[in-house]
């Protein structure tokens, strides 16, 4: 089964030698099923032919917003449109949580209540399960046909559902405890407040990654609608 990685940002440079980029981590914690990869990188206009190249897609995410005016948005918005129309197989993680929301009618905001960074409890399910979290945008309207899976007070709409072949996520089943140290070393200075950066470097512990890189294997098993 091919699945095609729409890269909508990377990892810090400094930091690549150590964690890979965005899709060599999605390679990680899918490694034990039967998928290929195929990596376009819409950040920078590399875009798929057809939705139909590919038998499910996965959209990384991003440090840029949804709402931002990039030219590379809504051509990544139109996309996603025709994957849903397909019915094709469609994750999407941070970034890809929120630009899916807002492809499909929902709306997508700067959270008033700031960010979230480092591991974070999350319902999934009526279980508790941990995941590391770096973000400050949130989807705050669903779209139509948006059902809520998970969540927390902080991020009510944390993870997502729309049928059995779109699966989204707010945070990062991906990244890792040296993901996380790098982002807070490269990224948060002047983003995250100081008081929050330290305490994230003291909170960071292992994850249950797992617990939803089997649910994306899952949606990502369901067969391909036809248009």
């Amino acid at each position: 089964m091919k699945i095609g990685i729409l890269m909508a940002g990377h990892a810090p440079d400094q930091i690549k030698h150590k964690t890979g980029d965005y899709d060599e981590m999605f390679r990680r914690i899918l490694g034990s099923y039967d998928f290929e990869f195929v990596v376009y990188d819409v950040e920078n206009m590399d875009f798929p032919a057809s939705a139909r190249d590919a038998d499910g897609w996965l959209i990384s995410g991003s440090k840029h917003g949804a709402y931002d005016p990039l030219p590379w948005i809504p051509k990544l918005e139109e996309l996603i449109q025709d994957i849903y129309a397909l019915k094709c197989p469609l994750v999407g993680i941070c970034f890809g949580h929120q630009i899916i929301a807002q492809a499909l009618g929902g709306h997508v905001e700067k959270f008033a209540g700031g960010w979230a960074t480092g591991t974070t409890t999350y319902d999934f399910g009526g279980k508790s399960v941990k995941l590391n979290a770096w973000h400050q945008d949130q989807v705050t309207t669903l779209p139509p046909g948006a059902v809520v899976l998970g969540g927390n007070d902080f991020c009510k709409n944390a993870i997502l559902g729309y049928g059995d072949h779109v699966f989204t996520v707010q945070p990062h089943p991906e990244f890792d405890g040296d993901v996380i140290a790098g982002l807070l070393e490269f990224r948060a200075i002047g983003n995250v407040p100081d008081a929050q950066i330290e305490r994230t470097k003291t909170t960071l512990a292992e994850t249950d990654w797992t617990v939803i890189a089997s649910e994306m294997a899952r949606v990502f098993q369901q067969k391909k609608g036809a248009a």
